[in-house]
């Protein structure tokens, strides 16, 4: 196959701060996808409807007037999340989830929630008011192994979040393990999951054999090749549960090639290519339509794209990195080829 046509993909897991690095690395969504839910994790937060549509403004902004390009807005989960504030967010068209970081999970989540069992009362308004809930699904003690955290906190926590709150429509994060895949697919049907290309592309040894390469640093960490493995049997199965999710992460290079290194991948630049040439090597461009197009929509309750976008069988070489102003941004497999190239 030369060419495909899809339905405009949307992205229902997008970081794009604030600021310079906001306008650089909008337009790269922009030019691929329809929509994308906006994470909440800024620093500070965004934690009402007022903030939420000031950054949709942001963002509106740094766009081109010509775009048709929709940010799906959401509010950052706290201890201290009042009831009003769930009601006025599910009254609102602009806001279309709850994200929810355990405290400390990963970049910019000091604020996140302390004690799951504490919000209960928010997370039933929640399901009052058919508001989703998007949740990084990592447990933070220090005496678990980091490889181990999704699992345990399936097993900990979000078991007895579906068990008690029924009706409540979960998005379980950029899932990485077999663990998370299997509970998903035995889940009530609200409950379903974002897949990121970096966990379709790689394993850990991408991250640290020949030392360590900081630009394949998330979090969740990547893990063994088994869970790489269950992730595109998942992505490509054409089970409505599982929907394109990028989790595409922005960070200055000299931030992530540091001590202390940022946890993200950026993979805007060319998010749909990446998961196109993961769905070639599973013989299933046939399913890369519903996975990118159609089920976040339906999930989310939304209509579907009307608009297409066309992707060709074309070799080009992806930057090795993007300046924005004095600094750059590293993107993920720098310097590479990809085989597949979307129509400007």
């Amino acid at each position: 196959m030369e060419k495909i046509t899809l339905t405009q993909p949307d992205d229902w897991h997008l970081h794009v701060r604030t600021g310079d690095i906001l306008k650089q690395v909008i337009p790269h969504t922009a030019r691929q996808f329809g929509r994308a839910i906006i994470m909440p994790n800024l620093t500070p937060p965004v934690k009402t409807v007022e903030q939420a549509l000031i950054y949709r403004t942001e963002i509106l902004q740094a766009l081109d007037e010509q775009s048709d390009f929709e940010p799906l807005m959401t509010l950052y989960l706290t201890d201290n999340t009042s009831i009003e504030t769930i009601k006025a967010a599910a009254e609102n068209p602009f806001i279309h989830a709850f994200k929810l970081y355990p405290a400390g999970a990963t970049t910019n989540s000091d604020a996140g929630v302390t004690s799951l069992k504490n919000i209960y009362p928010l997370l039933a308004a929640m399901e009052k008011h058919a508001i989703p809930l998007l949740i990084h699904g990592e447990v933070t003690a220090a005496e678990y192994d980091i490889f181990d955290r999704e699992k345990l906190f399936i097993e900990q926590h979000l078991t007895a979040i579906i068990n008690n709150f029924p009706d409540l429509r979960v998005v379980l994060e950029h899932v990485t393990t077999e663990e998370a895949v299997q509970f998903v697919e035995s889940a009530d049907p609200k409950v379903a999951a974002t897949i990121t290309p970096q966990h379709l592309m790689f394993n850990r040894n991408a991250m640290l054999v020949g030392g360590i390469k900081p630009h394949y640093y998330c979090l969740p960490v990547l893990k063994r090749e088994k869970h790489r493995q269950a992730l595109r049997k998942a992505a490509t199965s054409g089970n409505p549960k599982f929907f394109l999710g990028t989790d595409s992460a922005p960070h200055f290079s000299h931030l992530k090639e540091n001590a202390c290194g940022c946890a993200g991948c950026y993979s805007a630049y060319g998010a749909i290519e990446l998961y196109a040439e993961v769905f070639e090597q599973e013989n299933a461009l046939d399913k890369l339509e519903a996975f990118a197009s159609f089920y976040g929509a339906d999930f989310y309750q939304l209509p579907r794209n009307s608009r297409t976008i066309t992707l060709s069988k074309q070799d080009w070489q992806i930057p090795e990195n993007y300046p924005i102003g004095e600094h750059s941004l590293t993107p993920l497999k720098a310097g590479e080829v990809l085989s597949w190239r979307m129509a400007r």
